[in-house]
C-alpha cells in the first residue's frame, strides 16, 4: 500500500530461560551455507529440514519518505537487527541477500543471539555464524546466501537478535523499507558485544537480512508454513513499531495460543502492486512471488491481499521515486490474480484470496478506485478460483458505511488499519482452512 510523504513514519506513515547447545558442531549437508541466484526456483517444492522462523521481502536500495542507510550502505559498521520468530526449534541459521546490490558484498562476521533490550543480547546466547569455510562470505550481485546451522535453542514468539559485521564498503544495500522495527548501527566489530552501547544509530529499516530459519524442536511439522503476500497492509505500515502487531503477527499468535506453532511469513511490500513494477515499491507481484514466495521451505498456505495500488498508483505524486505507475483496470488486476494462483497450484499451494480493504475518505478515494475495489472483491468472494476467501473488507468495515473503515481500526489515513484493525484481520482467518 502507497505512503504519503506529508505524514511521519513514527506516527503511521501514509502509505524463561533456554538452554542453547555448547557443543560444537558438525555441519552436514542440510546445515551448509549455500548461494543462489537471485529468484532461482525448483518446479516442485523439495523436502528441507528448515522451516521459515521470520522472513521479509528484499527491495531496491530508496529513500522515498525518509532518509535511511540502503543508498549510502555500509563501511567498518555492525548493523544489529532484531525479529521475532512465530515457530521454534533447536537450530537456527540465517538468509541474507544481494539481490540489488551492484557488485559483491562481502559479510565480515554474523551472529546470532536472543534479544535482551533494545539492541543488547543476553548474556550465554550468543552463537557466531559460519558460511561453509569460514565466518566471512563474499554474496555475488544479484545472490543471496545461507549460513550454516548452527545450535540454538529458541522458542514461538521469542526475540532473535542478528549481527552483521561489515568491514569493507558495501555499497547501496539490499533493504527493507518499512519494519515497523528499529536495527541500530555502530561503528567498528561489535558483533560479539553484550550490551548496545556501541549502537549509537538506529534506522526503522531491515538491511541485508531477509530470513531466519530453525529446524528441530517440538514446533517441527510437515510442510504447514504460511505465507502472507501484499502490500503495506500486510507489511504492517499503521501498526505500532517495535511490538509485532502486523496482522500475520497477530496470526502468528493465534496459532501459539492454540498450542500448535506454525511458520508464518510475512512478504509484504509497503506500496506493492500486482502488475507494475515501481521503483521504490519492489517488483510487481507476479514476478516477486516467484523469488519470494515459492522459495520458502516447507510452505503449504499463501494468503494474497495486493491490489489497491494498481489502482491508486496512478495518482501518485511526480516527486515519488519513478513518479506515478500506468493505470490498472479491474480485469487487468483480476488477471495479474490468476497468475498468482496459477504459480501456487503449479507448486502444489494452498492460495487464500483475501478482499481489498476500504479506501474511501483516504488519498485513492475516487469513485474510479472504488468502482474497481468493488468489482475485484466480487470476484474474489464469488468466482471460487481462490481455494478460499478472507474477507478482510467486512472484517475493517464501518457498520454504518461499509466503504469506510471503522474508526477504531483507522491508523488515521482512512487507508491502514492500527494494532486493533490488524487484529481483526488476524482473527478473520480460519485455522481450520489454513
Amino acid at each position: 500500500m502507497s505512503t504519503s510523504s506529508t505524514l511521519q513514519r513514527a506516527g503511521i506513515a501514509l502509505v524463561a530461560a533456554l538452554t542453547l547447545g555448547a557443543l560444537p558442531h558438525a555441519a552436514t549437508a542440510a546445515d551448509t551455507a549455500t548461494t543462489t541466484a537471485a529468484g532461482t526456483t525448483t518446479a516442485a517444492a523439495k523436502p528441507s529440514p528448515w522451516r521459515g522462523g521470520w522472513a521479509t521481502s528484499p527491495q531496491m536500495p530508496t529513500a522515498p519518505f525518509a532518509p535511511n542507510w540502503s543508498e549510502q550502505g555500509f563501511a567498518n559498521h555492525t548493523v544489529r537487527q532484531v525479529v521475532r520468530v512465530t515457530t521454534g526449534g533447536t537450530k537456527a541459521r540465517i538468509e541474507l541477500s544481494n539481490r540489488y546490490g551492484t557488485k559483491p558484498l562481502t559479510i565480515t562476521g554474523a551472529t546470532v543471539a536472543l534479544t535482551d533490550k533494545g539492541a543488547s543480547v543476553k548474556a550465554g546466547s550468543v552463537r557466531h555464524l559460519a558460511f561453509g569455510k569460514g565466518r566471512s562470505v563474499t554474496i555475488p550481485a544479484g545472490g543471496t546466501i545461507h549460513s550454516d546451522g548452527v545450535p540454538f535453542a529458541v522458542r514461538a514468539l521469542q526475540s532473535v537478535t542478528v549481527t552483521l559485521h561489515l568491514a569493507e564498503p558495501t555499497g547501496p544495500a539490499t533493504f527493507h523499507t518499512f519494519s515497523s522495527a528499529t536495527s541500530y548501527r555502530a561503528a567498528g566489530d561489535h558483533r560479539a558485544d553484550l550490551g548496545g552501547a556501541a549502537f549509537t544509530e538506529s534506522s526503522d529499516s531491515w538491511y541485508f537480512l531477509t530470513g531466519v530459519e530453525v529446524s528441530g524442536g517440538r514446533d517441527a511439522r510437515h510442510r504447514d508454513g504460511i505465507v502472507t503476500f501484499g502490500d503495506s497492509i500486510t507489511d504492517g505500515v499503521g501498526s505500532t513499531v517495535n511490538t509485532n502487531n502486523r496482522y500475520p503477527d497477530e496470526l502468528a499468535e493465534r496459532f501459539a495460543a492454540a498450542g500448535t506453532p506454525r511458520s508464518v511469513l510475512n512478504h509484504g511490500i509497503g506500496g506493492n502492486q500486482v502488475t507494475n513494477d515501481t521503483v521504490w515499491a519492489g517488483e510487481k507481484g507476479i514476478e516477486r512471488f516467484k523469488k519470494d514466495v515459492l522459495t520458502e521451505p516447507n510452505v503449504r498456505t499463501v494468503v494474497v491481499l495486493e491490489g489497491i495500488n494498481d489502482f491508486g498508483g496512478s495518482g501518485w505524486p511526480a516527486d515519488f521515486p519513478g513518479g506515478p505507475t500506468p493505470e490498472v483496470s479491474a480485469e487487468r488486476l483480476i488477471e495479474g490474480h490468476r497468475t498468482l494462483i496459477r504459480l501456487a497450484h503449479a507448486r502444489g499451494l494452498t492460495i487464500v484470496g483475501a478482499t481489498l480493504t476500504q479506501i474511501k475518505g483516504s488519498q485513492y478515494d475516487s469513485p474510479a478506485n472504488e468502482a474497481k475495489r468493488d468489482a475485484v472483491n466480487h470476484w474474489i468472494r464469488t468466482s471460487g478460483e481462490y481455494d478460499a476467501v478472507v474477507d478482510f473488507d467486512r472484517a475493517l468495515a464501518d457498520p454504518a458505511d461499509q466503504d469506510r473503515m471503522r474508526a477504531a481500526y483507522d491508523a488515521g489515513d482512512a487507508l491502514h488499519p492500527n494494532d486493533a484493525g490488524y487484529r481483526a484481520m488476524a482473527e478473520a482467518l480460519d485455522l481450520d482452512t489454513l
